[in-house]
């Protein structure tokens, strides 16, 4: 009888606060499917790596392993990076059958959770400034590939319509453009009395 595992896959960074909440994510999940076996690595910049989770799961006589990866748009590391590692263990491990979820993508549930935090800033803002006279910028991470690029664009509009602000506008951390400071001088011009920057990384 086969055993099923689920190996949470996370970019990964260097920064250690970074790699704490990816680490909570996890045990989260845990907790959620207690049918399983949950083991989680990196793609990069920290431990445990991809493979060392595979195998974690392998050592404890797991024979069906479903991978996660827990990024929010599939660009380069969803469609190509993860791929790769799997395919790589797969091959070594032909006794395994390996299959591969989808990016988080657009979801219901995240946009709420973004509009809960937005509505918060504006909260704690506390000038009284109606959202109409607000102007909303969302700051992706930016990649080279353009769909991910535009599903960032795509949740601005669908937060900006959903709490009836001003304006939305994106920029974008690195890679693609505008970067964030080329954005916000843009947007300072504009006539909005308050702008708000919520990153969606």
């Amino acid at each position: 009888m086969s055993k099923t595992g689920v190996m949470i896959c996370g970019h990964g960074s260097r920064d250690e606060e970074a790699v704490a909440e990816f680490q909570s994510l996890a045990r989260g999940m845990r907790e959620r499917l207690p049918q399983y076996d949950v083991e989680s690595g990196f793609l990069e910049f920290a431990r445990p790596t991809i493979h060392e989770g595979l195998e974690k799961l392998v050592k404890r006589g797991i024979t069906e392993i479903l991978a996660v990866p827990a990024m929010l748009f599939a660009a380069g590391h969803v469609k190509n990076d993860i791929p790769w590692e799997l395919n790589s263990f797969a091959a070594s491990h032909p006794e395994i059958s390996l299959s591969c979820g989808r990016d988080l993508s657009i979801d219901p549930k995240l946009l709420v959770a973004a509009r809960d935090r937005i509505q918060a800033a504006m909260e704690t803002a506390g000038d009284n400034v109606p959202a109409a006279d607000t102007l909303l910028m969302v700051v992706g991470r930016g990649t080279n590939d353009p769909d991910a690029n535009s599903n960032v664009s795509k949740v601005a509009r669908m937060l900006w319509e959903g709490i009836d602000m001003g304006w939305a506008e994106v920029c974008y951390s690195g890679v693609a453009y505008p970067h964030v400071d080329e954005g916000l001088e843009r947007v300072a011009a504009m006539s909005f009395r308050r702008i708000i920057v919520f990153p969606y990384f």
